[in-house]
């Protein structure tokens, strides 16, 4: 019969099993529940550093010009800006908050990408401010500010324009970014007006083009599909307008595994079918190749990381359901609840026994929907043991709340045996320290 040990591929690649206990980095999962307590957030130092690799590698390899952009909104802190800087990668951002920490990390800022649809006149200023590398104009109101910030300083910023190519990318609703019906980007009907305004002002430097299609992507063919539209865009804005295209950014939305029944193409797939495209559409349409962006954010990050929770009531419907109730949920992992995220689960202090039925594990909060995984096949779980989950290293921590007054948890990172404190746990102190 399974145990958790079965699954042991879809917890970071240092996972290992020592004496029925799940161990992580050379860092036994009892040993870091004592030190820093439950609920806990562990990363593995060493995988998450092996994926920035990966996608570095595996692109580079095949297109020299290519640009890899954490996307930052997927898990970001100082300790997570300084990995990706030490990697060599870039950044992609979303919000002020973003900016200033990776500003606040030391980040080199001209590595840096500002995304968003709704910016604001004081984030534009804070990224015209601390030098950011590329703002991603989404909209003309946000144009329009930002050519007036740009001249207040008397100078230009260096922009990408970002294009909703209307490709179904074929993954969860939430995910999607680049069909017609979004709240995303420059609408196909209004892509040659955002050319050639932005071609006319002094105040902004069109650099480039940016799409991106959605989160989750499985397949390889929504990228096919939308290159050539950009592509085909481009040249004809070379020939109308003079507009010579230097980055194109398609965005990321890389799969990763979160079921062993639900296997994502290898990276390798995803750069070799996107970088031989890339160069074929542009020698068709005359265009000097350009400098390829990607922004990988879940792809570096789920994997790397899991939740570790203690288990307190378990309770029994006959003839309906089990429960293992834990003491975390929806405040620290809202993915299954906003969108139906499926992960896997183990007891951790239990991976050498053998799985004797389904489990429904279920969170603290006060919401029948907190529910993190269910039909989890596990051993016989009783009160204090400790069920990780695989695959949280992507947006869980980013989408905590302190609904129900909760604490958000510790984050650790772990490498060779060692764990380092990289967030502390939330106190009642931070709770109330906005109140009057």
């Amino acid at each position: 019969m399974a145990s958790g040990k079965d699954k042991i591929s879809l917890f970071p690649v240092t996972a290992g099993v020592n004496g029925g206990y799940l161990t992580v980095g050379g860092c036994d999962c009892r040993a870091l529940a004592e030190e820093f307590g439950t609920p806990l957030y562990v990363y593995d130092e060493q995988g998450l550093r092996r994926q920035c690799a990966t996608f570095r590698q595996e692109f580079g390899q095949r297109y020299t010009e290519t640009g890899v952009l954490y996307a930052s909104k997927a898990f970001i802190n100082r300790a997570m800006a300084r990995l990706v800087m030490e990697e060599g990668l870039g950044l992609d951002v979303v919000s002020g908050g973003e900016m200033g920490i990776a500003a606040a990390a030391g980040f080199p800022m001209e590595k840096v990408y500002f995304h968003g649809n709704n910016k604001s006149a004081d984030e534009l200023r804070q990224a015209l401010a601390l030098g950011v590398g590329r703002i991603v104009v989404d909209n003309f109101h946000e144009m329009e500010m930002l050519t007036a910030l740009a001249a207040e300083r008397g100078g230009a910023a260096d922009i990408l324009l970002r294009l909703t190519p209307g490709i179904d990318p074929h993954t969860h609703r939430y995910n999607t970014t680049g069909t017609v019906d979004s709240k995303f980007g420059f609408n196909l009907s209004r892509w040659e007006e955002a050319v050639t305004r932005a071609l006319a002002s002094p105040h902004l430097n069109l650099v480039g083009l940016h799409f991106h299609l959605g989160s989750s992507i499985y397949q390889i063919d929504p990228y096919e599909q939308a290159l050539p539209i950009a592509l085909q865009f481009a040249a004809g804005m070379k020939q109308k307008h003079g507009f010579e295209l230097r980055e194109i950014d398609i965005g990321g939305g890389f799969a990763v595994q979160y079921s062993l029944e639900e296997p994502p193409p290898p990276v390798a797939a995803y750069a070799a079918a996107i970088t031989g495209l890339l160069v074929r559409q542009c020698r068709e349409r005359g265009l000097p190749p350009p400098r390829l962006l990607i922004e990988p954010g879940r792809a570096i990050v789920a994997r790397s990381g899991f939740a570790l929770y203690r288990v307190g009531a378990v309770k029994e419907i006959p003839g309906v359901r089990s429960y293992v109730c834990v003491d975390g949920g929806m405040g620290d992992n809202i993915r299954p609840a906003l969108y139906g995220a499926r992960q896997a689960a183990v007891a951790a202090n239990r991976m050498d026994e053998a799985e004797t039925g389904k489990v429904t594990i279920a969170g603290k909060y006060c919401e029948s929907g907190d529910i993190l995984v269910r039909d989890a096949g596990m051993p016989p779980v009783i009160t204090g043991d400790l069920i990780a989950v695989a695959g949280c290293g992507a947006y869980c921590l980013p989408m905590q709340c302190n609904y129900n007054a909760a604490f958000r948890p510790a984050v650790v990172m772990v490498r060779e045996g060692r764990a380092r404190l990289i967030r502390r746990r939330e106190t009642l102190d931070d709770l109330s320290r906005c109140d009057l």
